[in-house]
Formats: C-alpha cells, sequence, structure tokens
C-alpha cells in the first residue's frame, strides 16, 4: 500500500507542478483562462502558489491529508470552471486540462479513502482535546 501511496502522491505531484510553469510565465494560454474566469493575474498566479504548496506538502506526513483536501478542492474549482465556462477543450487542448484536473481529483480522493484511519484519528484527537 505504501508503494500505491508514493505512486499517487508523486503523479499528483508531477502534474500540479508541470503547470506551474504556464501559470508563472504568463503563457498566453494560461492567461486567456483566467483572462475567461475574470481573475486575470491575481487568480492565476494565486492558484499557482496554492498548487505548489499542495504538491510539497503532500509528502510531509504532517500535512498530506490537508495537502490532498487542498488538492481536491482545487481540481473541484478547476473542474467546475470547465463545465460552467470554459467548456471542456480550450484552446484546442483536447480536454487534456478537463483530464488533468479530473485524473487528479480521483488520485486526491483515493488517497483519502487509503489514509482514512489516520483522518479518523486526526478528528477523533481533535474532538477529544475541544
Amino acid at each position: 500500500m505504501k508503494i500505491i501511496t508514493s505512486l499517487l502522491k508523486i503523479a499528483i505531484a508531477v502534474i500540479l507542478l508541470q503547470t506551474l510553469y504556464f501559470k508563472f510565465s504568463a503563457h498566453p494560454d494560461s492567461v486567456y483562462i483566467f483572462t475567461q474566469l475574470n481573475l486575470e493575474p491575481y487568480g492565476r498566479i494565486g492558484i499557482g502558489v496554492l498548487e505548489l504548496l499542495t504538491a510539497v506538502f503532500l509528502f510531509k506526513k504532517s500535512t498530506e491529508i490537508y495537502s490532498m483536501l487542498l488538492s481536491i478542492g482545487l481540481m473541484s474549482g478547476a473542474m467546475y470552471s470547465h463545465i460552467t465556462k470554459l467548456g471542456f477543450v480550450v484552446n484546442n487542448d483536447g480536454g487534456l486540462l478537463f483530464s488533468l484536473a479530473l485524473i487528479v481529483w480521483i488520485m486526491s480522493v483515493s488517497l483519502l479513502i487509503i489514509k482514512r484511519e489516520k483522518i479518523k484519528k486526526i478528528i477523533s484527537g481533535k474532538i477529544m482535546s475541544t
């Protein structure tokens, strides 16, 4: 199970990190997307920072659960944007960006399921300490 967990984390991080170049370099496709969402440039940069933090903290035991939750939130927002405003295909990408968001979302949910015992301990510890 540790190997599967590690592979899922690596895959999530690789997908999140490879998109950062486009966000941080103001690539025309990224600028187009965030302009359509009325979030250019602050949303593009802010979401890029959140994705960077998500990828990094995914590998730290004390923050991995929160990172998985943040990943699910970010990808839910991305998919919602595609479904409601951008469309599944953006600038002739063949649906790649939507597909990557969906893949990261599925992998993050899978990790949460794998880590459900840790989540139960976190919740019970917080309830007990209040």
